[in-house]
């Protein structure tokens, strides 16, 4: 970017480049724990992030013991199974489809606002994976902002991790991410991204 077009940018180039440029998919960790109170501070960071109704259907587990970590591992890619058993902390990111049942509390001069969603089941668990799956992307960035690298993983069987920590049959488990301080050996080469002229088009 040049220096005309980083003027541009409301953030300073050191926070534009911890929160985008810089930043890189971990894959290795330090063994400094991640506190309550640094997800805490990302979390009051995020949560402002927007929702399709203010729905905020983003439910967020964190495995820090030695026993939860290994009721995951199972249910884990290989590929991705060292790492997630070496990491400071692991989120378990789901969606919560019966997030409607909160939109007589969030919307009290609507009191027909939860019927809007009552009577179809798949549009509403469309909604509740698509915005989730924003709030991800805001929690991403608030764990890069507290200065934490993060790894984020596809990689693993969410009907099984879904059976083993959210029994209950109300939340679809979308992404595993693993959170802390980037050891040495954190990043692998940076991949290529798109061109401007690829990604926008104007009428």
């Amino acid at each position: 970017m040049t220096a005309a077009a980083d003027d541009l940018i409301a953030l300073d180039r050191a926070a534009q480049d911890l929160l985008f440029r810089a930043a890189r998919t971990a894959n290795a960790f330090t063994d400094e724990p991640v506190a309550d109170e640094q997800v805490r501070a990302v979390h009051d960071l995020i949560r402002y992030g927007p929702t399709a109704m203010n729905g905020q259907p983003l439910r967020v587990l964190l495995l820090r013991s030695a026993e939860a970590r290994a009721r995951l591992l199972p249910y884990v890619s290989a590929g991705n199974r060292d790492k997630t058993a070496t990491a400071p902390l692991t989120a378990v990111l789901a969606a919560d489809v019966d997030w409607h049942d909160r939109l007589p509390e969030l919307f009290p001069h609507r009191p027909g606002a939860r019927d809007w969603f009552t009577g179809d089941p798949a549009g509403r668990e469309a909604q509740a994976r698509f915005n989730a799956a924003l709030q991800i992307g805001y929690l991403l960035v608030g764990v890069r902002a507290a200065g934490l690298a993060a790894g984020p993983m596809a990689g693993f069987d969410a009907a099984g991790v879904e059976r083993e920590f959210f029994p209950g049959g109300r939340h679809r488990v979308l992404l595993l991410m693993n959170i802390g301080r980037p050891a040495p050996d954190a990043w692998r080469e940076r991949l290529p991204r798109l061109p401007y002229e690829e990604v926008v088009g104007t009428l």
